[in-house]
């Protein structure tokens, strides 16, 4: 994956990982060069304490310093918590992932 304009970015807590997430560099039709977060993982002891919005503050600068025109990224249609913490990060729904499992 790393041959493939991906990194991986960790947070941590005095050498523990509180958070994780997969970033994926392409360019898009419809956006240009953007950023796509992966497996956005935030450790139940470090959810509802401002670590999510942290990682999400740096992802931004990050993409921005990488002269991205977004970060994108998908989350479950169940998933009714990272709806609500993705708007209040800035996130809107543009649309719908639909896949085809072979």
């Amino acid at each position: 994956m790393s041959q493939e304009n991906y990194e991986c970015l960790g947070i941590y807590d005095s050498g523990k990982l509180m958070g994780i997430c997969g970033l994926w560099f392409q360019t898009r039709h419809y956006a240009g060069k953007s950023m796509e977060l992966d497996h956005v993982y935030i450790d139940d002891e470090y959810r509802s304490k401002g670590v999510g919005k942290k990682l999400m503050e740096y992802v931004t600068r990050y993409a921005a310093e990488k002269e991205c025109n977004w970060v994108e990224l998908n989350t479950y249609a169940h998933n009714f918590a990272s709806h609500k913490f993705y708007y209040n990060q800035g996130f809107v729904a543009k649309g719908y992932h639909f896949v085809k499992e072979l």
